[in-house]
């Protein structure tokens, strides 16, 4: 829920959210009965996935989201009268938010699963090394588990492979231009963030109009993962240009829609259709 405005005037000086946090309790059922540790994973399992869905459907910002993901944990959590550790105990809201917090993790895994393999093998470097260089025998290891080559990527210039060192290209280095049936989402990924910091909405919603919604919506959460990557690594000014991105995508998508019914003829060329 959305409250405060970013033209609003506040003091200088002073502190100010960009959103609010509204809570809606209700009284638990009097029949709720008690499960086991089991029984709840499960449950969690099963709801947070379509939960966290509709969170990043709804655009909250990656900055929010882990926040945002306590509610639908905490309310399969909360609906049970307690539930049992394997000795007995009831489980304290502590271990509850540390198994809603993997959960998260499990979601973005995998969503990062259904990407192509030289995106899988960016995010693991990514990960490890962020823009630093590793050691060539241990990329070609990680390339060869996630099923990619180095040289494939090198030559499309995802990464720099030399000299035994390996590293990923940042976005000042990757290519500028922006295939838009682009089948690898890191380097799609890159690339839009880069066009946002470079040309804001505009220039990324010429580049969505006639792309493929699939690799635009892949791209989308592939930024809500790098976020909680550089977020965990404190990478902050990295995490920024993915949050921005993010952030941006409602008013980038209303952008691309003008912009593709001014120009139907040019959409159908891009899509392969005349």
């Amino acid at each position: 829920m959305r409250t405060e405005m970013a033209v609003r005037q506040i003091a200088s000086g002073t502190n100010a959210l960009a959103s609010s946090i509204v809570l809606v309790c209700r009284k638990r059922e009097e029949t709720a009965r008690s499960v086991t540790r089991r029984e709840f994973i499960n449950a969690l399992h099963r709801e947070m996935r379509p939960a966290l869905e509709k969170l990043q459907s709804a655009n909250i910002a990656p900055v929010d989201l882990a926040q945002s993901a306590i509610g639908p944990g905490i309310g399969v959590f909360s609906r049970y009268k307690s539930v049992l550790e394997a000795d007995g105990k009831p489980m304290t809201v502590r271990a509850a938010l540390q198994i809603i917090n993997q959960e998260l993790d499990a979601f973005y895994h995998e969503q990062e699963g259904e990407m192509d393999s030289g995106s899988r093998f960016c995010v693991d470097l990514f990960q490890q090394f962020g823009f630093n260089e590793m050691a060539f025998g241990e990329a070609q290891v990680l390339a060869t588990a996630k099923n990619t080559s180095l040289q494939a990527l090198a030559d499309r210039r995802v990464l720099q492979a030399a000299k035994g060192r390996v590293r990923l290209l940042t976005r000042e280095e990757i290519p500028d231009n922006i295939n838009r049936k682009e089948e690898c989402i890191w380097l799609l990924t890159q690339q839009l963030a880069h066009r946002f910091e470079k040309e804001g909405v505009k220039g990324c919603a010429r580049e969505l109009a006639f792309m493929y919604s699939s690799n635009a919506e892949n791209a989308k959460a592939l930024a809500y993962r790098l976020y909680t990557v550089c977020e965990r690594k404190g990478w902050a000014q990295e995490g920024y240009a993915y949050n921005n991105l993010v952030v941006s995508w409602p008013e980038i998508l209303s952008m691309a829609a003008s912009i593709k019914a001014e120009a139907p003829e040019q959409m159908a060329m891009d899509l392969g259709t005349l």
